[in-house]
């Protein structure tokens, strides 16, 4: 690859960032609590597996939401993106309030969502744990997914779906997390979405 082919390759790329940063950028709010309703969990009665993309996919849960949006990520390359190729950080609670949120370095990479803090979390640990997710989202079909992957940071959302397991033939095992009170590895919610609304 010559010089200026690659050249011309890193300035597409800066482009293409650039564009996907502004188009999601965070959306101002103000200081205050937006969303009071915590999500809602309920068993499901034998509920049947079902196939997609060469993945069966067991329900273990019925799970829906109204949060804030705190960040989306797309993933393209690892060994889940085909069957998830975005995740979705949302808070509630006080995991809505700007004031808090603004408090604290967000981060969502390798299929984590962190936060950090300079002297002291402006709400205790356990709190910020309990409400906020991160969810591996499983698009119930294309508009689903073009929804999810234009969200803007900010956005207040309703969604349905299902908590499930996922597996693979070759003895590969995804599985949702059950508890809004866990943390780390297996924590994070594998939610097959199946509607998505922008509230505000």
């Amino acid at each position: 690859m010559s010089r200026r082919v690659l050249w011309v390759a890193i300035g597409v790329l800066a482009l293409v960032q650039g564009w996907d940063a502004w188009t999601h950028r965070p959306l101002p709010r103000p200081a205050g609590v937006l969303v009071t309703s915590e999500p809602v969990q309920r068993d499901l009665v034998a509920a049947r597996p079902f196939v997609r993309d060469g993945f069966t996919l067991t329900p273990l849960a019925s799970f829906e939401f109204e949060a804030r949006v705190l960040m989306v990520s797309r993933y393209r390359f690892d060994e889940e993106s085909a069957l998830s190729p975005l995740d979705l950080g949302i808070g509630w609670g006080r995991m809505s309030d700007t004031a808090v949120i603004d408090q604290l370095g967000l981060r969502q990479s390798v299929r984590f969502l962190t936060w950090r803090w300079r002297h002291a979390p402006p709400i205790p640990e356990p709190e910020i744990t309990r409400s906020a997710a991160n969810i591996h989202v499983i698009p119930a079909n294309s508009v689903v997914e073009r929804q999810i992957a234009a969200l803007r940071p900010g956005q207040i959302v309703a969604a349905k779906g299902v908590l499930v397991e996922a597996a693979r033939d070759d003895g590969w095992r995804w599985r949702s997390s059950l508890s809004r009170d866990d943390g780390g590895n297996g924590a994070c919610e594998l939610m097959y979405v199946e509607s998505i609304l922008i509230k505000d």
